[in-house]
């Protein structure tokens, strides 16, 4: 059995993660991930997916992050029939995560089609709906972790501990045709942190054919610090932030990344460090997820803490929009947890946009900042950004505090990869931008732990066989997809963006209308001379 893989997703970027495996009989899926980012790389999310959903046989799900399992339901719409295999807790995840991802690509494509109908555009219909999230859900099948299963003929899998989130692992995958031994191959899935709070270090088998390896950090080192470490740096930017007319605004993924930080606050207020403020856990998918971690938190490590955290008075849910608003009308200092992390989607844009301006708003970034979002952006120290079309300008202190990391670092990715011992066939790097992926290869090549001619970083739709014992072999590749990670970036919308803010600023700062006006002359006569 000749087992082949196509990379279609994921592939010199972070998201969209997506494996699709072809041994000759069957085809399966490891993710299914929707792309995020700039709007350039979200459009492939619109498109047809460059395999026929209906010849796959299955799923492996990795773990329950959007861009991993994010265009599930897509696939289900399109055709899919198959099984989706993953954890317990992963499958609970994904029953709230991917009905919110339909509710919110509901709203943004009936504001947009509204601006549409006013520019005299058509419609545009949103890549899929609640009504798909909760058809899809009925083909998930729990799967126990470190137990072989077998979702297609002739190919097994199980499931072993990333560390990485609630529910997350690395899939062990092997393929047999019954007569030789059978191909093995491990998809490390994105790999927690070797300190993470919440979970057990990440687990995998040894003597593996191929390696598929995130590389987030691979260009990163994060020291290791412990949760009393990290409560301390949290501790010193809330009692900075703590104007009394000010706001801690905390761009945060809904999904572990929330309840870890409702975990440290509540921790720290309930033990005099800082003051007791009102937290506002400011997104319907946080308040869902959280009812799904005091579900598993048997399975968090320091559980018994983070139940009695998340179940705090000083957590306030505001899970409709109507409560979400009125936040704006509370008094003194407060602290507003709103998604998403990067910024680019969700709640957190309203409160950005009424209080970036302030000297008296503190915006805490928490996590991994995708090129062109609007996350990196306020990472850079851009003075003035573009939000919903408006500029504002950026008065707010922006701070980080990385340890939230779920990603494991660039000495952990390499000293995961050696605990695997002597991968016979190729390592493939993906959900990683180049940089990240090139260092991380470097550290590989210069460490001896894999040659050079074993490291490949596949690119958007890239075909590979996979042999026994053997280095992979590119395979022609048909019908591939337009990749914008090749082309330049921050893409053609952040140009414009930037452009936008360029064109006002000169506008603004002119020393008077004549040169107002003959800046417009300029301007007027490049887009004439098109």
């Amino acid at each position: 059995m000749a087992l082949s893989v196509r990379v279609c997703g994921a592939a010199r970027t972070v998201t969209g993660y997506c494996l699709v495996f072809d041994t000759g009989r069957n085809r399966f899926l490891v993710d299914c991930g929707m792309f995020q980012g700039p709007k350039t790389l979200k459009s492939l999310n619109w498109e047809e997916f460059p395999f026929n959903p209906r010849e796959i046989d299955a799923v492996l799900l990795t773990h329950a992050h959007i861009d991993h399992s994010g265009l599930l339901p897509k696939l289900k719409a399109a055709g899919f029939r198959g099984v989706i295999h993953a954890t317990a807790a992963t499958a609970d995840l994904c029953a709230v995560m991917l009905p919110d991802s339909g509710h919110v690509q509901e709203m943004e494509v009936s504001q947009l089609n509204r601006r549409n109908r006013h520019r005299g555009r058509a419609p545009v219909r949103p890549i899929y709906t609640v009504e798909d999230a909760a058809a899809v859900l009925s083909a998930f099948r729990a799967v126990p972790f470190g137990r072989w299963m077998e979702p297609v003929p002739g190919v097994r899998a199980r499931w072993w501990n990333a560390g990485h989130m609630l529910g997350s692992a690395s899939i062990e995958i092997e393929c047999a045709d019954g007569k030789d031994a059978p191909v093995r191959v491990l998809v490390s899935g994105d790999l927690g942190p070797d300190c993470s709070v919440f979970h057990h270090e990440s687990e995998a088998p040894a003597a593996l054919d191929h390696v598929f390896m995130e590389s987030t950090y691979g260009d990163e080192e994060k020291p290791c610090v412990d949760h009393v470490a990290r409560r301390a740096k949290l501790a010193a930017i809330l009692q900075e932030a703590a104007k009394p007319d000010g706001v801690l605004l905390i761009p945060a993924f809904a999904v572990e990344r929330t309840q870890e930080i409702c975990w440290d606050l509540v921790t720290l207020m309930q033990a005099g460090a800082i003051p007791q403020v009102p937290i506002f856990m400011d997104s319907p998918l946080a308040i869902r997820a959280t009812e799904v971690f005091l579900e598993h938190a048997a399975a968090l490590e320091n559980g018994d803490s983070v139940r009695r955290a998340l179940r705090s008075h000083l957590i306030r849910p505001t899970e409709s929009g109507e409560a979400s608003r009125r936040i704006a009308e509370a008094e003194g200092f407060h602290i507003i947890i709103a998604g998403s992390g990067m910024c680019d989607a969700g709640r957190i844009r309203h409160h950005l946009k009424r209080w970036l301006w302030s000297p008296a708003a503190t915006v805490m970034l928490t996590g991994y900042q995708a090129e062109g979002t609007l996350g990196r952006l306020l990472q850079e120290g851009k003075p003035e950004v573009r939000i919903q079309g408006e500029t504002t300008r950026v008065s707010a202190r922006i701070t980080e505090v990385r340890d939230f990391s779920g990603h494991a670092d660039a000495t952990e990715l390499v000293r995961w990869l050696t605990a695997r011992g002597k991968v016979l066939g190729g390592v493939f790097l993906v959900h990683g931008e180049a940089p990240a992926m090139e260092a991380l290869a470097k550290r590989l090549t210069e460490g001896g732990i894999t040659a050079a001619d074993q490291l490949f970083m596949p690119v958007l739709d890239e075909s590979w066989a996979l042999p026994k014992g053997a280095l992979p072999k590119r395979l022609e590749s048909k019908g591939r997809r337009t990749d914008p990670v090749r082309s330049v970036r921050p893409d053609w919308h952040n140009q414009r963006a930037a452009l936008m803010l360029a064109i006002e600023s000169a506008t603004e700062n002119a020393r008077d209308d004549a040169a107002r006006e003959a800046l417009m002359h300029k301007l007027r006569a490049v887009l004439e001379a098109r």
